[in-house]
């Protein structure tokens, strides 16, 4: 006698999953029609999270899913320390750091692929398999031919494991900083030898394999957790009802299919007349309340979704199903629809005595019966000396059509591809809060993905890369001028002019201020070797922004606002996400060169350093007056300024800043004048008789005046011509 297993109560059989496959007997759904949105079957949980306990099971993965795995190796915590800013007057900060190494086992089986892994619910590893953080990743896929581990080699020796038949993954220096100096919690997206499917004989490999029916239809993923095999079947039979089968070569294991091919037509029945009546006896129908279906939903990144059958709920209630695998929302509402139709038809049963021994009709084949409308399936049969008894279950009839859904909002973390690394390095004018003997440097480090999570700072020296520190995370807002920003005289508000600066990126902005904000040194933008700044901010196109109002030749930069500004030039706003740069490991000169090396840079970026030498610079003077005595002398003056000292705020006089007031005096081109003068005041006089000199030896020219300051001297000013 053969019986259809997964109908009623039973004895198991033998073998290794003997005692698997009898746990199943007796758990057919029947207490689901009449229970009250109870939930059956291996429980669906929220995501698990990486742990490390032992006897913790590794599950056998099949298709695609998101796991937590299970810490199978580590090191300690590495402490790191490095030293940034610092200089003669301001204090240097030491920075700690931690990273440490660990491997993961993913699953039991081998693994074609890994794919996303998420740490403290933020993407670690992008769908393009690049890391988020610093540190590197071994994947190995669980064959038994994968190789030890250097890491793990190194750290355990001889005795190092190579965890073969078992896919796990190996993070080496993985850096901690942005999880809280702590190892984050882990889950990982996985694709099994077949990414998209899940075979019934996969999940069961001591049975009977069967063709392509075999797969299980809108699985795309599933994980046996270990405990019972019947549990797992269980929860797969509620929504893919399958048919067991003993044979003399073993079982047969396969869902059951519908809508297949009718095999056969039984004979018409033999049977008295009592015992016809008692056969044809069916079940009673029960009302079945709703189905609703729980499940890993593929496109919210592997987090429980529910879908639910079409239908009223009485009393409100409905039957939940559990089931511990992925799908997309469409078709986890058709296996909904499916159950919740099958559970109205599954009751009706009869028996059929036949007399005709078909060769072709055994436990788990569809039949129809003659003058009865419906597909049957044979659940079991049993040979009588008055023939063959065989038990039916009418199949349920296929629904009409499908109804689609969705898996409702979601919110997935960033997946952008982190960019390489854009790099600028420049001297800005001093503003009266740092050391009037060392020069102020600047990095400006960006890119054009918002992802982009900072780089390591580097000097080049004799051919070598000196680490100086690394930049912060927030991207500076830096790009280029489109057009050309033209020659201005840097003395008044210019309401009307604006300036076009195209930005790598659209996530890269800059705001609006007040009359009263540009008083107090806001919205300060270089250009080229000029501070500019602007009173209002507007997008025009994407990544191009227009500032307008604008203050030019701010900090003591007239000169290079009265020469105006190419387009391509490099636009940085001066604000708090640029890195400062320690003076005693950058030298303020043209050929200093500083490279940046992030996670999306193949190679360092490199730049050299601009405006060397602004830092220290005197500012022009301002104010040239001439007055002229009686006696044919010319008696000129003028108005001296500070370095940081440009807001001018109590209108006084600044402080000198330099070591001692010294002025250089002109007559002729700035860079090699004719004739030149130095004085300690801020004045000069010439006679008639030393100007008619001038002007015999060297014709018409004009006087001008630079302070000399303690490293450079400034700009020229014109004083007055003489012709």
């Amino acid at each position: 006698m053969a019986t259809l297993l997964l109908t009623a109560v039973g004895t198991a059989i033998g073998g290794p999953v003997g005692g698997a496959i009898g746990a199943l007997i007796g758990q057919q759904a029947d207490q689901a029609i009449f229970g009250s949105g109870t939930i059956e079957g291996p429980r669906l949980k929220e995501l698990s999270v990486t742990t490390s306990s032992y006897g913790q099971p590794i599950a056998r993965v099949f298709g695609r899913m998101r796991v937590p795995g299970t810490v199978i190796w580590s090191t300690d915590l590495i402490e790191s320390s490095a030293k940034s800013g610092g200089g003669k007057g301001r204090p240097s900060t030491k920075t700690y750091s931690y990273s440490t190494s660990f491997a993961v086992a993913l699953s039991s089986l081998p693994v074609s692929s890994l794919g996303r892994i998420w740490a403290d619910g933020e993407l670690l590893r992008g769908a393009a398999g690049d890391l988020k953080t610093e540190g590197v990743l071994r994947f190995y896929d669980g064959h038994g031919d994968d190789p030890v581990d250097p890491l793990v080699a190194a750290d355990k020796g001889s005795a190092a494991p190579a965890f073969r038949d078992c896919a796990y993954v190996v993070f080496e220096d993985l850096q901690l900083a942005d999880f809280g100096n702590r190892i984050p919690t882990l889950t990982f997206e996985i694709m099994a030898e077949s990414p998209s499917s899940v075979a019934l004989n996969d999940i069961v490999p001591l049975a009977i394999s069967g063709d392509s029916s075999q797969t299980l239809p809108h699985l795309r993923g599933f994980a046996d957790e270990g405990g019972p095999l019947a549990s797992s079947l269980s929860a797969l039979n509620r929504v893919f009802p399958l048919s067991c089968v003993t044979k003399g070569s073993g079982f047969t294991l396969s869902p059951i299919d519908s809508s297949g091919a009718v095999l056969a037509t039984l004979s018409p029945e033999v049977s008295n007349a009592e015992e016809g009546q008692r056969n044809r006896r069916r079940a009673e129908r029960f009302a079945q309340e709703p189905v609703a279906l729980r499940y890993y939903d593929e496109n919210r990144d592997y987090q429980p979704g529910v879908q639910r059958a079409i239908g009223s709920r009485p009393n409100g209630r409905e039957a939940m199903i559990d089931i511990p695998a992925t799908m997309q929302a469409d078709d986890a509402r058709k296996l909904a629809n499916s159950s919740a139709n099958r559970a109205r038809w599954q009751h009706e049963q009869i028996t059929w005595n036949t007399a005709d021994l078909n060769p072709t009709v055994e436990p788990g084949s569809i039949v129809k019966i003659p003058d009865m409308p419906g597909r049957w399936l044979v659940k079991g049969w049993e040979w009588f000396d008055r023939g063959v008894e065989l038990n039916l279950e009418r199949l349920a009839p296929g629904l009409a059509g499908d109804v689609s859904s969705d898996s409702g909002a979601a919110k997935h973390p960033n997946d952008e591809l982190i960019g390489p690394t854009l790099l600028s390095v420049f001297e800005v004018p001093a503003d009266g809060t740092s050391s009037a003997a060392e020069p102020i440097i600047f990095a400006a480090a960006s890119s054009a993905t918002s992802s982009w999570k900072g780089a390591a700072l580097y000097v080049e020296r004799a051919g070598g890369l000196i680490p100086i520190g690394s930049t912060s995370a927030p991207r500076a807002v830096s790009g280029v001028i489109a057009g050309s920003l033209g020659p201005s005289n840097a003395t008044h508000f210019e309401p009307g002019s604006s300036v076009l600066i195209d930005l790598p990126d659209d996530n890269l902005s800059f705001a609006e201020t007040t009359i009263a904000g540009l008083a107090l040194g806001e919205n300060r933008v270089l250009i080229g070797d000029e501070v500019v700044q602007f009173l209002s901010a507007e997008v025009v196109s994407t990544g191009r922004w227009k500032l307008s109002g604008l203050l030019r030749g701010r900090g003591g930069t007239e000169a290079s606002a009265q020469n105006g500004h190419e387009p391509g030039a490099q636009a940085t706003l001066l604000d708090d996400n640029l890195t400062a740069l320690n003076p005693s490991e950058v030298s303020s000169n043209t050929n200093t060169r500083i490279a940046a090396i992030g996670l999306g840079d193949d190679e360092p970026t490199f730049a050299n350093l601009a405006n060397s030498g602004l830092s220290r610079r005197p500012l022009t003077p301002v104010h040239p007056r001439l007055s002229k005595s009686h006696d044919g002398s010319w008696h000129f003056c003028w108005t001296r300024r500070a370095r940081g000292q440009w807001l001018w705020e109590d209108l006084v006089d600044t402080p000198l800043v330099e070591e001692s007031e010294a002025y250089l005096i002109g007559y002729g081109p700035a860079d090699s004048p004719f004739r030149s003068w130095n004085t300690i005041e801020p004045e000069v006089s010439f006679s008639e008789v030393e100007r008619s000199d001038l002007l015999a030896n060297f014709g018409p020219q004009e006087f001008w005046v630079k302070q000399v300051g303690t490293f450079s001297s400034s700009s020229a000013i014109r004083l007055a011509a003489l012709f």
